[in-house]
């Protein structure tokens, strides 16, 4: 028999049965669909990650506070301690000691309700100083940053992001205007251009940027005003951040007095550190993903091969006429694995197609991108051929070993 004799016996046998056959397609469908949004999703999760960590800023350190301990014996966790000032952020800053720091940006933030007329918003109040713009690499939409002149002053000035600017003051511009923050008016000079949500899921445009000594004097009202809960370190290229990183570390050791590495009240992290966090957490959310949708892929092969069975069992007596006309094994296997990788290759375009329209759809309903590449759905639609064939394997050789005096007896 030729094979475009075979294939067209095969389709038509698929189509003698079509509910039957929709049916086994629709496993393989569902299984290929759930293995390319998973890979998908974790994919765009990863690019969503590093683009999120690049937007802190380039060649970037940072630095935080250590934690504290309760008379209790409670951890408070990293960060809690009070460990920073804006002294250690001044220190970095000289060249002598740290020749590979280009700048230094030291950040302290409370959460306080902002006030513009009949309008309010809860937001953080973040003081820092003029080099955050440059280190966090972030730039305005309108208006301007303040300068060291309003630090050294503590001018009662504000940036804004956009966010907190859109929910004060609507879709008109909020430079010039006045906002109250714990009784304090500061004066709108800027708005940050948008930058989205960080790693951590921070909402970058929602905040209010205030010099630091404003920050202290006036908005803090904490009682150790001089702390910061964050130091921006930015080295001076690529090449020289981990000397940048070297230079932080052994600095803030010396003004800590801290004599041994291990004992060191405060945690210096990069960006590949942070990068290579959050992307081993999204793998190993991707693996358990694809498993689970692995084993979909496995119920439709069952059910390929029950098919398949199936239909060598209703058709021994024509298995049997075949043979007995000249019809050799290899042609009879050859028919029932057309069959079976047909239903493999309809499952494996169906579920191509439904991944690409889950790829469309499932962006509006959550943050987070899906990444689909030509090269996934390719070979998508081969695993399932395969699935087709490997499952098909044993009914189609059964099927080419009967004897055709017993196919023909069968009743």
């Amino acid at each position: 028999m030729k094979l475009r004799d075979t294939l067209s016996s095969g389709f038509e046998a698929l189509l003698g049965h079509g509910l039957r056959s929709l049916l086994t397609i629709l496993g393989i469908l569902i299984g290929i669909a759930a293995v390319i949004l998973t890979v998908g999703l974790g994919e765009g999760a990863q690019s969503s990650v590093s683009s999120a960590i690049s937007s802190l800023g380039s060649n970037l350190l940072v630095v935080t506070p250590g934690s504290t301990t309760s008379a209790a014996g409670v951890n408070g966790g990293l960060g809690s301690a009070s460990t920073l000032t804006l002294a250690d952020a001044d220190a970095l800053e000289s060249k002598r000691v740290a020749p590979n720091i280009a700048s230094v940006a030291p950040s302290a933030q409370t959460i306080s309700t902002l006030t513009a007329g009949s309008s309010n918003w809860t937001t953080s109040v973040v003081g820092t100083t003029p080099s955050w713009l440059q280190v966090r690499d972030r730039s305005l939409a309108e208006g301007s940053f303040f300068t060291h002149q309003d630090v050294n002053g503590a001018a009662d000035v504000t940036v804004l992001g956009a966010t907190t600017a859109e929910n004060l003051f609507g879709v008109g511009s909020p430079v010039g205007q006045t906002v109250d923050a714990n009784g304090v008016a500061l004066t709108v000079i800027g708005e940050l251009t948008s930058a989205g949500s960080s790693s951590s899921g921070t909402n970058e445009d929602d905040m209010a940027l205030v010099p630091i000594t404003t920050y202290e004097q006036q908005v803090s009202g904490g009682t150790n005003p001089t702390s910061v809960s964050t130091i921006y370190v930015e080295a001076d290229s690529a090449a020289g951040l981990s000397g940048a990183y070297q230079e932080t570390t052994d600095l803030l050791l010396a003004l800590h007095h801290i004599n041994q590495p291990a004992n060191a009240d405060f945690t210096i992290t990069t960006q590949s550190q942070l990068q290579s966090t959050a992307n081993s957490v999204n793998r190993t959310l991707t693996d358990l993903l694809a498993g689970i949708a692995a084993i979909s892929l496995l119920v439709g092969g069952i059910g390929v091969m029950n098919i398949m069975l199936v239909s060598v069992t209703e058709r021994i007596r024509e298995i049997g006429l075949r043979k007995a006309v000249g019809a050799a094994p290899n042609e009879i296997r050859r028919q029932f694995l057309v069959e079976a990788s047909s239903l493999g290759l309809l499952g494996g375009i169906g579920g191509v197609l439904l991944g690409l329209v889950g790829a469309i759809v499932l962006p509006h309903l959550e943050s987070n991108p899906v990444t689909i590449s030509p090269t996934a759905a390719i070979g998508a639609v081969v695993v399932a051929m395969a699935i087709g064939l490997i499952f098909g394997v044993y009914p189609a050789s059964r099927a080419a070993r009967l004897s055709p005096i017993d196919a023909l007896r069968n009743e």
